[in-house]
C-alpha cells in the first residue's frame, strides 16, 4: 500500500456526543491508482466484485484444482493491478492530460504478440484434448515463448514512460494485462496434465521456462508499482545470485541451475505457487474480506471512537488512543504503514494538539500501527504464512503471540505515559471526546471478532471461522446505523479486492525468492553459517539472526518479510535446537519491527507524511519507543513461558516480572522514573535490571528487582531534593 495521501486535519463534529472518528478505515487513494468514471468506472467494479465472490466460491462451495486455484489467484490480482495502478506518473491539464504519445503506438504493436500468445495457449489446449501427450517444442517456442516474452518486455518497458489523464486506461497497461492472461492460460493447460511432473527436469516443456520468465517480470513490475522498489531489488539479487551462484566463494557458491530447469520450477509449489500464494489465496484473502466487510458497517469508526473515549482522558490521551486504535486496526488489514495512514491521520493531529512534537506524535503511531502486525487473534496476515510453513495449527499460534503482544503494547504505553509525564501534557478534556455511554451501547461491533475466536477455539477450519465472522460482520451491522444492504455488500467485495492486489503481488514476489533459497540451497548453507556462529554463542547467533531478519524486512512489506526470513533464518535456528514455534516467532517479530527500524522505515516514513516531521527522526524515536520489540524476542527464547510454554504459576511470574522488566525499560529509555527525572547513572541501572530479567531465572528475576529498588531509592531522594526547589 502507498504510504502517500493527503493529509487533514481529523473532523470534529459539534454533536452532542463530540464523535471524532470519521470514515477512519478508508481505504487510502495511492498517487498511482487510476480513478476511473462513467463506464470504465462500471466494468472494473464488475472485475473486482467478481474477483472477491470467486474466491468466496470457491474456498467455501466448489474447490478447484489446488494449482488452478493458485494461479488464477495470482493472474487475476496481475490484471486487477495493471487495470488499477499506472507505471509512471499522470499526465496534468497543462500537459494535454497525455505525454510521450509515441507510447500508444509501440503499445499497440506490442499486443499483437500479446494476443497471438493467448491464442495459442489456446490451441495447445486443444492439442492436449486432441489425445497429444506433449505439444511440439518448436510450437513452444517460436509461436508463443519469444512472442509472449517480447510483448511482456515492450510492455513493461513503455509503461514507464506512459502518461495519460489519470481516469483514462493505459494501452501499455492492456499489453500486460493480456500477457498475465497467456501466462495463466498456458499453465491451466500444462498443469492439468501428468506434463506437470516433469518440471524441474530436462523433460519439462521449454513453454514452462517462458511463462514463468514473463510471469515473474509481470509480478515484479506490479510489486514495483504497489510497494515500491525494494523488494524487487532484493528479487532480482536472489534471481542473479541462481545464475552467478557458481562463480561465488565460499558458502555462497554452489554447482548451478540452467536457466530452464530453474524457471520451469520456479512457477510450481516450489516457488511463486508454494507456500506464500498458498497463505494469500485462502486465509489472507479471506481475511481481507472480512476487513472489508467490517469497513462498510463502519466498525472501524467505532473502533477509533470507542478508544478514545476509553482512554482520551489521561494524560497525553491521543497517544494512548493511538495505541489502542491502532492495534485493534492493525490486526485485520495486515501492512504497518497501511495502518498509519488510516488511524494515524486523526491520532496524529490530536498529539500535537495535547502538546507532542510532530516527531513523537509520528513515533507513536508508527510503532503503534507495527504492533498491530502481532495481535491477536488475526496478527496481519504474517501469522497465517506461519501455520503454513511450520504446520502448527493456527490457534497454538494466537496463543502464544498473546503475551509477547501484551509485552510490546505495555511498552509503548509506559513510553508514552512517561513521555506526558515528563513534559506535563495533559489529557483530553471530556467535552472533547465521544460519550462513553453511547458507545457502549454498541459494544455488539465487537461480536463479528468474538465470533471468529470462538469459531476457531472450537475447532472450526480458518476459513470456516473467517466466513462466519464475514456473515456475522453483515448481520451485526442490522443493529448499527450503518446497516450493510445488497449496495454495501458489494462495495464491501470491491474494496476487499483492491485492498487485496498489494498483498498477493508481494507474496507472489516473496514466492520468486522462497524458490531460489529453496531450488539452489542456500538457505541449508546459511544454517550452516549459523551453527558455525553459536559454538562459539548461542547469543551472538541470535544477534546475527537478528540482524539478518531486519535486513531482508527493510522496506519490504511484513508477510514478504516475514516469508523471506522463514526460509532463510528459521531453518538455521531450528537446527541450533530451538523449537520451532520459538524460532519462527523470534524472526516474525523482527521481519514485523523492520518497518520502525531505520534507515529504512516504511510505517515510520507514513507516520512522517502526515505529521510532517522528517522522517528519518520520526523513524529514529519510533525505534525507541518500541525498542521493547527488539528485547522481547530474546525473553521468549530464554524464557518459554512467554510463549505459553509451561504451568499457569510458570506463566503468570513470566508474565508479571516481563511486564515490570519491559516498565523499567521504558523508564531507562525515556529518563524518567517515579515522578521525576532519571539520570544517566540510574538510567543505566534501570537498563540493567529489565535485562536481567530476560533470562527468567529466578535468580536474575531477584537481581533485577534488586537494581530496581536501589534505582527507586535514589529517584526517592532526588524527588526529596527536588521538592522544596519546586516549592
Amino acid at each position: 500500500m502507498s504510504i502517500e495521501r493527503e493529509v487533514h486535519e481529523p473532523r470534529i463534529t459539534e454533536d452532542e456526543d463530540h464523535i471524532l472518528a470519521h470514515d477512519v478505515d478508508e481505504e487510502p487513494v495511492e498517487a498511482n491508482r487510476r480513478l476511473f468514471d462513467g463506464w470504465l468506472l462500471k466494468f472494473v467494479t464488475l472485475l473486482t466484485i467478481g474477483y472477491s465472490t470467486f474466491h468466496l466460491y470457491t474456498l467455501n462451495i466448489a474447490p478447484l484444482e489446488t494449482w488452478s486455484f493458485r494461479i488464477l489467484h495470482v493472474a487475476g490480482a496481475l490484471i486487477l493491478g495493471f487495470t488499477l495502478y499506472a507505471g509512471a506518473r499522470f499526465a496534468t491539464a497543462e500537459e494535454g492530460w497525455v505525454r510521450h504519445r509515441w507510447t500508444t503506438w509501440v503499445a499497440g504493436v506490442a499486443m499483437l504478440p500479446a494476443l497471438y500468445a493467448l491464442y495459442q495457449s489456446f490451441v495447445f489446449l486443444q492439442i492436449i484434448n486432441g489425445g497429444a501427450m506433449r505439444i511440439a517444442p518448436e510450437l513452444e517456442t517460436w509461436h508463443y515463448g519469444w512472442p509472449l516474452l517480447a510483448a511482456t518486455t515492450l510492455g513493461i518497458v513503455v509503461s514507464w514512460f506512459h502518461q495519460r489523464d489519470r481516469a483514462r486506461f493505459s494501452v501499455p497497461d492492456l499489453v500486460l494485462i493480456v500477457c498475465s492472461a497467456a501466462v495463466a492460460s498456458y499453465l491451466l493447460v500444462v498443469f492439468n496434465t501428468p506434463i506437470r511432473m516433469s518440471t524441474g527436469t530436462s523433460f519439462a516443456p521449454v513453454g514452462i521456462s517462458f511463462a514463468a520468465v514473463a510471469g515473474t517480470a509481470l509480478i515484479l513490475e506490479m510489486t514495483r508499482r504497489v510497494a515500491g522498489m525494494a523488494l524487487v531489488v532484493i528479487g532480482l539479487v536472489f534471481l542473479a545470485y541462481v545464475f552467478a551462484g557458481p562463480y561465488l566463494p565460499g558458502f555462497l557458491g554452489y554447482p548451478g541451475l540452467s536457466v530452464q530447469r530453474f524457471f520451469s520450477q520456479v512457477y510450481t509449489d516450489a516457488g511463486i505457487l508454494g507456500p506464500t500464494t498458498a497463505v494469500s489465496s485462502t486465509y489472507i484473502i479471506l481475511f481481507i474480506i472480512f476487513a472489508a466487510f467490517l469497513q462498510a458497517s463502519k466498525v472501524g469508526d467505532y473502533f477509533v471512537n470507542f478508544a478514545f473515549a476509553a482512554a482520551g482522558r489521561s494524560r497525553g490521551g491521543p497517544a494512548k488512543v493511538s495505541i489502542f486504535a491502532s492495534g485493534l486496526m492493525g490486526m485485520i488489514n495486515g501492512t504497518s504503514a497501511g495502518n498509519v495512514v488510516s488511524t494515524g491521520s486523526l491520532t496524529i493531529p490530536l498529539m500535537k494538539k495535547v502538546g507532542y512534537k510532530k516527531t513523537s506524535a509520528g513515533a507513536v503511531e508508527a510503532a503503534a500501527s507495527t504492533g498491530g502486525q502481532i495481535m491477536p487473534p488475526i496478527m496481519g496476515a504474517g501469522a497465517f504464512i506461519m501455520a503454513e510453513i511450520t504446520g502448527i495449527p493456527y490457534t497454538e499460534i494466537a496463543i502464544a503471540a498473546i503475551i509477547p503482544a501484551i509485552l510490546y503494547f505495555a511498552s509503548v504505553y509506559f513510553m508514552v505515559d512517561l513521555e506526558a509525564a515528563k513534559t506535563g501534557m495533559r489529557g483530553m478534556r471530556e467535552d472533547e471526546l465521544p460519550k462513553l455511554k453511547r458507545l457502549l451501547k454498541q459494544v455488539y461491533l465487537f461480536i463479528p471478532i468474538i465470533i471468529l475466536i470462538v469459531a476457531l477455539f472450537q475447532g472450526y477450519s480458518v476459513i470456516r471461522a473467517g466466513t462466519l465472522a464475514t456473515v456475522s460482520a453483515a448481520v451485526v451491522s442490522w443493529l448499527s446505523p450503518n446497516k450493510m444492504g445488497i449496495r454495501q455488500i458489494l462495495h464491501a467485495l470491491d474494496i476487499a479486492a483492491m485492498m487485496s492486489i498489494q498483498i498477493i503481488v508481494v507474496c507472489a514476489a516473496a514466492g520468486i525468492i522462497v524458490g531460489v533459497i529453496s531450488l539452489t540451497g542456500v538457505g541449508a548453507r546459511f544454517s550452516v553459517l549459523l551453527l558455525d556462529v553459536a559454538q562459539a554463542s548461542h547469543l551472538l547467533a541470535l544477534v546475527f539472526a537478528m540482524f539478518i531478519s531486519i535486513l531482508l524486512g527493510m522496506g519490504m512489506p511484513t508477510t514478504a518479510a516475514y516469508a523471506v526470513a522463514a526460509s532463510v533464518v528459521a531453518p538455521g535456528l531450528v537446527q541450533l535446537g530451538i523449537e520451532p514455534l520459538t524460532a519462527h516467532f523470534f524472526v516474525f517479530y523482527f521481519a514485523v519491527v523492520s518497518a520502525i527500524t531505520p534507515p529504512v522505515a516504511l510505517a515510520s516514513y507514513a507516520a512522517a507524511g502526515i505529521s510532517g516531521a522528517n522522517a528519518m527522526s520520526t523513524s529514529v524515536a519510533s525505534f525507541r519507543i518500541g525498542i521493547a520489540a527488539f528485547i522481547v524476542p530474546f525473553m521468549f527464547f530464554y524464557n518459554g513461558a512467554l510463549l505459553m510454554e509451561g504451568n499457569w504459576f510458570e506463566i503468570a511470574r513470566a508474565l508479571v516480572t516481563a511486564t515490570f522488566g519491559v516498565y523499567l525499560l521504558s523508564g531507562g529509555v525515556m529518563g524518567w522514573m517515579f515522578r521525576v527525572p532519571a539520570a544517566w547513572p540510574v538510567r543505566l541501572l534501570l537498563i540493567l535490571a529489565a535485562l536481567l530479567m530476560i533470562e527468567g531465572g529466578l535468580i536474575t528475576d531477584g537481581a533485577g528487582i534488586g537494581a530496581a529498588v536501589v534505582a527507586y531509592l535514589i529517584q526517592r531522594q532526588r524527588r526529596a531534593r527536588l521538592a522544596p526547589a519546586e516549592a
